[in-house]
């Protein structure tokens, strides 16, 4: 991937917002599919930049933006694996996927394998994994990310991994379960209250980070550009100035 050692630390908030909005806007595994890439891509970029910037004996903002990159790229990558995970499995529900009982028998040309739609038994299964981690232990990826950025330490897929495989193995003990555990503390499930805040803060530092004065500009001629009726995006923009607002009056009176 030779693109990835031109690519401007500044650019990555717009590769992450680019997964982001692929990913919410995505109605079919196949355009997930395109999102968890496209969110893989933008990792592998900050993985890269901060790697050069360290090289480079780069000032620590420098380093620790890029590690926030690539913290935001891996929630959305995570965010698309569980989505594929409900997507297949909704998927043999219906009939359309090959179930593991169809393997032990001749193959049904009418259901598709997991190679005919560009997953491996691998993808489904780590996809199944990131989906059961996050039921056992909702915000599970947020939060290990967030663990690692706020020690300083850069944010891997490998870290990622072992905090969902974890908490999806509690997830299969059940809370019956009386055995010792290594589980981590840093994991524990966060209040209602602590979830609010960092979906607060989570989005509102994805938009600060991607709101230059050439993206803002950018924006504003976009929607000049658009031919569709815009009067309820607008709104909605309105809405969330209006809402900050008045969070960041509730900020001061506290």
């Amino acid at each position: 991937m030779n693109h990835i050692a031109v690519i401007e630390p500044k650019t990555l908030p717009s590769l992450v917002k680019q997964a982001a909005t692929q990913l919410a806007n995505a109605t079919n595994a196949a355009e997930v599919l395109e999102a968890r890439d496209s969110a893989s891509i933008a990792y592998d970029a900050a993985k890269r930049a901060a790697r050069l910037a360290k090289a480079k004996g780069a000032h620590d903002e420098l380093i620790a933006a890029a590690h926030r990159a690539q913290a935001d790229a891996l929630e959305i990558e995570a965010m698309a694996k569980r989505r594929l995970a409900d997507e297949y499995d909704a998927a043999q529900e219906r009939g359309e996927v090959r179930t593991r009982a169809d393997n032990q028998h001749v193959p049904d040309q009418n259901k598709l394998s997991p190679q005919d739609i560009g997953l491996t038994r691998k993808d489904i299964h780590e996809a199944r994994q990131f989906r059961d981690a996050e039921r056992n232990e909702p915000g599970i990826a947020r939060r290990a990310l967030d663990a690692r950025l706020a020690q300083g330490l850069e944010p891997t897929k490998a870290a990622l991994r072992e905090a969902v495989i974890e908490a999806a193995k509690q997830g299969l003990r059940g809370s019956g379960f009386s055995g010792s555990t290594n589980r981590n503390p840093l994991y524990e499930a966060p209040t209602e209250a602590e979830k609010a805040w960092s979906h607060v803060y989570g989005t509102c530092r994805a938009f600060a980070e991607w709101g230059t004065p050439e993206n803002l500009q950018l924006a504003v001629r976009g929607r000049h550009e658009r031919r569709d009726d815009q009067s309820r995006n607008i709104a909605a923009v309105q809405r969330a100035i209006a809402a900050l607002t008045e969070f960041e009056r509730m900020l001061d009176a506290h």
